[in-house]
């Protein structure tokens, strides 16, 4: 599903050159369910927005879904990130005036997609939350605004899901039910990559890559022991 080759992304600063991105690949094939940690600056949140069609490598190659997307321009990109991908963000990024069904069904009113209505409200449903569809964001907790923005996230059953640190506002509890739609998710077929700086929440996903400076330092599917194993050294250097 994803093919990104020898990705970089520089910026300017002053007289120096910043590598954000230096030299990554990654691909990720269907279904996947696959985490991105790495300390803050390490480029996890730059690849994220390369990945969802946010903003374009400085080079490299990078092709989804088998199609070449770098030399697209705006308003084709924004049709493929409507079509095939759904985010959650750790803000949550709702409409605070706007109801919470009325939240999920906006990437259909940007897609032109009749019956939003209908198809928000299976949305919220998916997600344990079709009773409070007629809230605003500042009437529901946390985790209620988070499962808003998951249900806006699949609301057109895209293929690809990205989430960038989606349990960083939660508390434990709530995070690990947020993490259990995304598992349920994932188990329907739905690729998942997730950006977080917590092991805990990593280490949930199959696959783990770790970035550092720009360039992936460790890319390795997990099994029980091995998750078991990195949850431990996080409780040591803890």
């Amino acid at each position: 599903m994803i093919e990104a080759d020898e990705l970089f992304k520089l910026y300017r600063m002053g007289d120096s050159i910043v590598r954000a991105l230096d030299g990554v690949s990654l691909h990720v094939q269907a279904g996947e369910f696959v985490s991105i940690t790495g300390a803050s600056g390490s480029g996890k949140s730059t690849l994220m927005h390369i990945l969802g069609c946010l903003d374009r490598p400085t080079r490299g190659a990078y092709r989804l879904r088998g199609q070449l997307l770098n030399n697209m321009g705006d308003s084709q990109l924004a049709s493929v990130r409507n079509k095939h991908i759904g985010f959650v963000f750790q803000t949550f990024n709702l409409i605070q005036r706007t109801l919470a069904v009325d939240n999920v069904a906006v990437p259909l009113v940007y897609g032109r997609m009749s019956e939003t209505r209908r198809a928000a409200m299976a949305a919220l449903d998916k997600v344990g939350l079709a009773h409070r569809a007629k809230h605003r964001p500042n009437e529901l907790s946390g985790g209620e605004r988070q499962r808003v923005a998951i249900a806006r996230a699949i609301v057109n059953n895209p293929s690809l899901i990205l989430a960038d640190e989606p349990t960083g506002n939660l508390d434990t509890r709530t995070g690990e039910q947020i993490m259990e739609i995304f598992r349920s998710l994932n188990a329907t077929g739905t690729t998942i990559i997730l950006v977080t700086h917590e092991m805990d929440v990593a280490v949930q996903a199959r696959r783990i890559v770790r970035m550092r400076d720009g360039k992936i330092v460790t890319d390795e599917m997990l099994d029980e022991a091995r998750r078991a194993a990195l949850l431990s050294e996080t409780v040591s250097v803890g």
